[in-house]
């Protein structure tokens, strides 16, 4: 006969079995990306110091030269950072982010996803924010980060900017949900619709 104390126990060692299962489950991309932030940045320190030595024996030419490696080093450090931030950032801090940080942001997680991606012009864009390429395949993006369901008009932008861009298809993602309307139109046009559920299964993210 079990005494009282053992459930708890027992309660203890599942939680524990279970936090252990979840842990393994969302390695996800990071540690691949840890491994290179550290290698960006010790190659950004060496191509600095490297520079500094050059720079005080008077070696201008050479010292130049480590000058510009420190500086594109430090902008790939820079990117990759941000791109780690967009990777980790929950639902609620997507729902906090600008239209044009939306927009940046689905470019790093389609790049994730082993698309190429263009960043259309942000006060020119002709229906399509975000221009994706895979497996020959080339799907125009609008991009809604939105409070309220997306309407009808959003669709109607990705339709046109397929003939524009001489695109395959078009979509339309947002950190919300689609009116009756938009899902009509984007069903009889052959435009793909991802919602607040499809993109946190598509880009794992947590609420």
């Amino acid at each position: 006969m079990k005494k009282p104390g053992d459930y708890s126990i027992i309660t203890c060692r599942i939680k524990s079995d279970r936090y252990k299962t979840e842990q393994k489950g969302n390695k996800g991309p990071m540690t691949g990306f840890d491994m290179i932030t550290g290698v960006l940045a010790a190659a950004v320190l060496a191509a600095y110091g490297k520079g500094y030595i050059l720079f005080t024996e008077s070696r201008g030419e050479e010292c130049v030269l480590y000058t510009m490696l420190c500086a594109v080093g430090f902008v790939l450090l820079v990117r990759r950072l941000i791109s780690r931030r967009y990777l980790r950032m929950s639902m609620r801090k997507v729902d906090k982010l600008s239209g044009r940080a939306f927009e940046k942001y689905l470019r790093v997680q389609f790049k994730h996803l082993g698309y190429r991606v263009t960043l259309t012009d942000y006060s020119h864009d002709y229906g399509a924010d975000l221009i994706v390429r895979k497996r020959g395949e080339k799907i125009v993006v609008q991009a809604k980060r939105y409070e309220k369901n997306v309407g009808i008009a959003a669709v109607q932008e990705a339709v046109g900017s397929v003939a524009y861009y001489d695109a395959d298809r078009a979509m339309v993602v947002t950190n919300s949900g689609f009116t009756k309307s938009a899902r009509n139109l984007a069903r009889q046009n052959d435009v793909e619709l991802w919602g607040r559920y499809d993109i946190q299964k598509k880009f794992k993210i947590r609420e």
